[in-house]
């Protein structure tokens, strides 16, 4: 049975992700710049703000911050198309637009800014947008045809509060290190936090707002280190010990497989090193009210014996962090190299 799209009554945080089809390995350096690029675009268009993400060989997450809709005027729409179309189609929408404003035709104007403002202020347009436009690009690249993703995409409802948005975006962060594929975050040139790192305007705008969820606010340095120190304490290299003694926060395999294989819990700084379900098929995501708060609004989404949203997340301690759907299987595994 096909999952609801669950979506917040206005404004609202997103987890969402994508896999290539068959899961194959085709995004390399080259290309997983060019998502990036066009993952930006497409953001500012749609007036969505990326807080973290990470692009790995064969699927992506993006934690976005959806705003409520709002009134774009005839000047700021006309800027926004710069970002995405040719020069002769803006310039032509914009005489258009003048036009119908210099008859009095505002109705016709209107109808014409619909035809683009509708993809804005919606998760699911911006999703749409952005694997149409990055697929196009993809396959007159290599000559190919056909769809270049797996289903339809994944998405996760955040609550805005401080443990939620800041476990998805360091969550997010670590996908390189769960995969092996390097020991510290910023290593990674594709994910957010390492594209803060190296000066991004708006990757370190994204990682200010997971901050200020925390408390933290001023300078970039002050952010970056506060940032960094969360990162790690939740599932870094390295970490502190009750005694305050240095230590690694990894751990191997067979500590993991034992742990789970017992029915035992692991803490969040292992939990985070872990591919973990429930956050890309939890639905939603958050405190117990704000989980059975969406689950209220969407009510008739649900089997009618279902009496309330919330579900206690298992196999580790989550702070009091619930989810929409009650998961059973591989609820928590080791990742594969990706």
């Amino acid at each position: 049975m096909r999952t609801a799209r669950i979506k917040a009554e206005s404004a609202g945080y997103y987890h969402v992700m994508s896999r290539v089809i068959e899961r194959k390995r085709v995004l390399g350096p080259a290309e997983k710049e060019k998502f990036r690029k066009s993952m930006r675009l497409v953001a500012e268009f749609c007036e969505v703000r990326v807080l973290t993400y990470t692009i790995l060989s064969n699927h992506w997450h993006v934690l976005i911050h959806v705003p409520e809709r709002r009134e774009v005027s005839d000047e700021e729409l006309i800027k926004k198309l710069q970002l995405l179309y040719e020069k002769p189609l803006v310039s032509e929408i914009a005489r258009q637009l003048k036009d119908y404003r210099d008859h009095g035709d505002d109705k016709w104007a209107e109808e014409l800014k619909a035809r683009y403002t509708y993809r804005m202020f919606d998760l699911s347009e911006f999703m749409k947008m952005l694997k149409q436009r990055y697929t196009q690009w993809h396959n007159r690249r290599i000559s190919r045809k056909g769809t270049l993703w797996e289903e339809r995409f994944k998405s996760l409802l955040i609550e805005g509060s401080e443990h939620a948005l800041s476990t998805i975006a360091a969550y997010i962060d670590l996908n390189a290190v769960r995969a092996g594929i390097v020991k510290d975050p910023k290593d990674y040139r594709y994910c957010g936090y390492s594209e803060a790192v190296a000066g991004g305007k708006e990757a370190r705008r994204g990682l200010r707002s997971v901050m200020l969820s925390l408390g933290q606010s001023g300078r970039w340095a002050r952010i970056s280190s506060g940032y960094r120190k969360y990162l790690y304490v939740s599932g870094g290299a390295k970490g502190i010990d009750e005694d305050g003694r240095s230590i690694k926060a990894g751990f191997s395999r067979a500590k993991v497989e034992k742990i789970l294989a017992e029915g035992g819990k692991l803490r969040q700084t292992e939990l985070l090193r872990c591919r973990v379900r429930y956050f890309s098929d939890g639905v939603v995501l958050g405190s117990k009210e704000f989980v059975n708060g969406v689950f209220d609004r969407h009510r008739s989404e649900f089997g009618v014996k279902r009496e309330t949203g919330a579900r206690q997340m298992k196999k580790g301690d989550w702070g009091g962090l619930c989810t929409m759907r009650d998961l059973r299987l591989e609820v928590v595994s080791l990742p594969q190299r990706a």
